[in-house]
């Protein structure tokens, strides 16, 4: 008996075992979820998201993309959000609310799938991966603030199952079938959305190739699945949507591509300072000097979404997201679990917790950047319910996600007038000659006249004037067609330098 009570008695004692300590980071990561599903009900609906799903909804109702709608990206922007939308209408439930369920749920099944083909490599076990794997949620769910949900995003969580197959073809290690098969389709996605998106994936093959000396790693099944997806999706726009390529991207191609912001909104901003921080980060950890099959493609991932970032020479905050997501998990990772064990931050842990929150904190401010337009949403909501609303400017942000938060009717089939605002930064910051101008010319006059068309069609019950940008109202005034067309519409305030104006009649 006396035995008994000390085998219990040293039992109740005992330190607890790790199978009990290994319970925190998964509660640490519900607890990141439940912030990030919290966050979204107080961060505003990205502006570009609201447009799409407005694309959707229109979609669904039978108007034809690229005739009826006029979405300057391939399909791809629009089906990667038309499942949620279709989900919604069937459920009568917000659209947004729907796609904010399926993109943590994405996060979730990517990180899960991520962690699961790493724990493939034997070097893994002896990696505590409970701290990095906390910090990975809150970068893809909690880091994206306003961009939640942009095609960046989505973009990301899709390549993070193909990056860990990556690197285990960098250590000659063998892949399953399952993951081959997610990592083909999430990469397929991935360079889907966007072609300069081929740079990371085009980086972490060679490397992986390289550094196992097998050449025939390029042709890996993965490869050739995310090659096929991207085929089908390219012929299927070809076929499926002619006029993406006989209007939409001749428009595009003059107008939008045609220039470039200058080079201090470019690369002078913050998330060109956390990449810098981040390959620094690895710089300091890594000793040795020879990285990790896992640390390798995290680092030629974020180089290579740095370029595809410096390449679309818009320095805009969504456009940076999968290099800046990729740049914080390597750094987290090159501080958490691979530093050398003598390096300097690795011994030193207070360090590597205020680089790693500092630079989170930046990240966050960075990634919730938005146009203000003062107490408009407030305004408007006391004027009419459900309201068909146009707005004048080539500002997207004063009418997304204002006409969703009204519940209104969206009149336009653009986002906004970019035609306009495009073709004056074209001139503003290029070389333009006669030919070019005439054709300038010509998409100012298309895009007057689907305005009217849709004017017509659909008469708005609200109207908003931007005069605050490119001079809005006077550009109405010098039209007759359109001075016609507003008449029946008076004045009720100005907001923010946006007039007013309600239909009377």
């Amino acid at each position: 008996m006396s035995s008994q009570i000390d085998a219990a008695v040293r039992h109740a004692v005992a330190p607890a075992s790790p199978a009990r300590f290994a319970r925190a980071p998964w509660l640490l990561i519900g607890a990141v979820f439940i912030v990030a599903i919290l966050l979204r009900q107080v961060v505003p609906l990205n502006t570009d998201v609201s447009w799409l799903l407005v694309v959707g909804e229109r979609m669904l109702d039978g108007q034809q993309l690229y005739r009826d709608i006029i979405e300057i990206n391939p399909p791809m922007a629009a089906f990667a959000y038309l499942p949620g939308v279709a989900l919604g209408r069937a459920l009568h439930v917000d659209a947004r609310h729907v796609i904010d369920a399926q993109l943590l749920l994405l996060a979730l099944a990517s990180l899960l799938a991520t962690w699961r083909i790493i724990r493939l490599s034997p070097a893994s076990a002896e990696v505590d991966w409970g701290p990095f794997a906390i910090w990975a949620a809150a970068v893809v769910t909690i880091l994206p603030m306003h961009v939640f949900g942009q095609r960046e995003h989505i973009a990301t969580l899709t390549f993070l199952p193909g990056l860990a197959v990556y690197a285990l073809r960098s250590q000659r290690v063998p892949v399953p079938a399952w993951a081959v098969i997610v990592a083909g389709i999430g990469v397929g996605i991935t360079l889907a959305f966007k072609p300069f998106f081929t740079f990371p994936a085009a980086f972490c093959i060679l490397a992986g190739a390289l550094r196992s000396r097998a050449w025939l790693q390029l042709l890996a099944p993965e490869n050739i699945i995310a090659g096929v997806i991207v085929a089908v999706v390219s012929l299927g726009t070809y076929l499926l949507y002619p006029e993406y390529f006989t209007v939409t991207y001749p428009l595009v191609r003059d107008t939008y591509l045609s220039w470039s912001m200058s080079p201090s909104v470019i690369f002078l901003n913050a998330a060109t300072l956390l990449f810098v921080v981040a390959l620094a980060s690895v710089a300091l950890t890594r000793r040795s000097g020879r990285l990790d099959g896992l640390l390798l493609v995290m680092v030629l991932a974020s180089i290579g979404f740095a370029i595809s970032f410096y390449l679309q020479r818009r320095g805009w905050p969504y456009h940076s997201y999968p290099m800046v997501a990729l740049a914080m998990l390597t750094m987290g990772y090159a501080l958490l679990t691979a530093a050398d064990s003598g390096s300097r931050l690795r011994r030193t842990g207070a360090t590597s917790t205020l680089i790693l929150v500092a630079a989170f904190a930046l990240g966050l401010q960075w990634f919730n950047a938005r146009i203000h337009v003062g107490p408009l949403p407030e305004v408007l909501a006391k004027l009419k319910p459900h309201p068909r609303l146009l707005v004048l400017s080539g500002e997207a942000a004063i009418g997304h996600p204002l006409v969703r938060d009204l519940g209104g009717t969206w009149v336009s089939r653009q986002e906004n007038l970019w035609i306009r605002e495009f073709v004056r930064l074209t001139r503003e910051r290029t070389s333009v000659d006669a030919a070019a101008d005439a054709r300038l010319n010509g998409y100012l006059a298309l895009e007057r006249d689907w305005l009217i068309e849709d004017f017509r069609k659909l008469p708005p019950d609200l109207v908003l004037v931007d005069n605050l940008r490119n001079g809005w109202g006077d550009w109405a005034r010098a039209d007759a067609e359109l001075q016609q067309l507003l008449r029946p519409y008076r004045l009720i305030e100005t907001v923010e330098g946006i007039d007013i104006l309600e239909r009377t009649e």
